[in-house]
């Protein structure tokens, strides 16, 4: 088994307007598919990331603050999972309660070092 990290690219809900019944809803939505994958023991972890954003930028480590003109789409969270290869977390990534928000689902293979 390996470990992927699945990145979530997205709106921001804020930004969308959503009421609050309607975030209530989405969320619900996360809660259950976050729920299914631990009863299922890929889940090893995940946050949710807010909206903020600072970048420290080249070797003058030059700080700017979001948002930026070059990007609508924010980062939203990320869970990390289990999964035999990449197919299977497309398949897990199938439930991601925000594609009908246009939203992204990037699946990257945790890289291991040997110490």
């Amino acid at each position: 088994m390996k470990n992927f990290m699945m990145i979530f690219i997205g709106a921001d809900y804020q930004e969308l307007g959503l009421s609050p019944e309607e975030l209530q809803n989405r969320m619900g939505k996360w809660f259950a598919w976050g729920q299914k994958m631990e009863s299922q023991g890929i889940l090893k972890g995940g946050e949710a990331l807010v909206p903020n954003v600072k970048r420290v930028i080249g070797q003058k480590r030059t700080v700017s603050d979001g948002p930026f003109a070059d990007s609508k789409e924010i980062i939203g969270g990320y869970y990390t999972v289990t999964a035999e290869n990449a197919d299977a977390v497309v398949e897990i990534a199938q439930d991601y309660p925000d594609y009908d928000l246009g939203g992204t689902v990037e699946i990257r293979e945790i890289m291991v070092f040997d110490q």
